[in-house]
């Protein structure tokens, strides 16, 4: 028996630790799906922001109760920074999504362009990915966690490459107005950020794999 196997023998299963982590993890890829809608004819920026909000308070119940856990807990199963870090790294993927959605309704978009569009699919992609691998942690799946890691990497450096492209071309395009630059940059930078966040918690996830692998 390898000493990791030994170890993890002897450590206390606060498993409610890996429940908050997977509950986080599935909520940020629901408010993705859902800001995913707004894609689709038909949908209105208002009921997408509605209803990601309400996935949003759903992950603020979460990462309370987390802290609350982590409070009261003596010894935990993984680190209390790296359980608080990878916390808020997810609490921030859901924060910028559901940011995203209320920049929609409060500067006007009825309609996302071309450049959103393709950021909310790389959201939603990301998220997946995350979704699948933050439940890894709790069967020890370490090699499985550093591939997710480098695919979750791979979808933010294409996310970055489409999101330069579009504010270029929103600082080049004489036709655009000042207003619509501003309300463009606003929501594709929540977008930007949001998947960023989730390559955020990719390093985590690395991290903790080469640490407990």
């Amino acid at each position: 028996m390898a000493i990791q196997d030994i170890v993890r023998f002897f450590m206390p299963r606060e498993t409610q630790f890996y429940d908050f982590l997977e509950q986080q993890a599935e909520l940020a890829y629901a408010g993705a799906n859902i800001l995913a809608r707004f894609t689709q004819e038909g949908a209105t920026a208002e009921a997408v922001r509605e209803a990601v909000q309400a996935v949003e308070h759903k992950g603020d119940a979460v990462v309370h109760a987390m802290e609350e856990e982590l409070a009261r807990t003596f010894v935990t199963p993984l680190d209390r920074e790296d359980l608080k870090q990878l916390s808020n790294e997810l609490d921030d993927v859901l924060d910028l999504t559901n940011g995203a959605a209320r920049a929609c309704v409060l500067m006007g978009v009825s309609r996302p362009t071309e450049d959103m569009v393709a950021l909310i699919i790389k959201l939603r992609e990301s998220t997946e990915v995350l979704a699948q691998a933050v439940p890894k942690l709790r069967r020890h799946a370490y090699s499985d966690l550093v591939t997710d890691s480098r695919t979750l990497r791979k979808l933010e450096k294409s996310a970055d490459t489409i999101y330069r492209e579009a504010v270029r071309r929103l600082f080049h395009d004489p036709a655009i107005d000042a207003k619509t630059l501003v309300r463009d940059k606003e929501i594709l930078d929540d977008l930007e950020k949001a998947i960023d966040r989730c390559e955020h918690a990719a390093e985590t996830l690395a991290h903790l794999a080469i640490k407990h692998g």
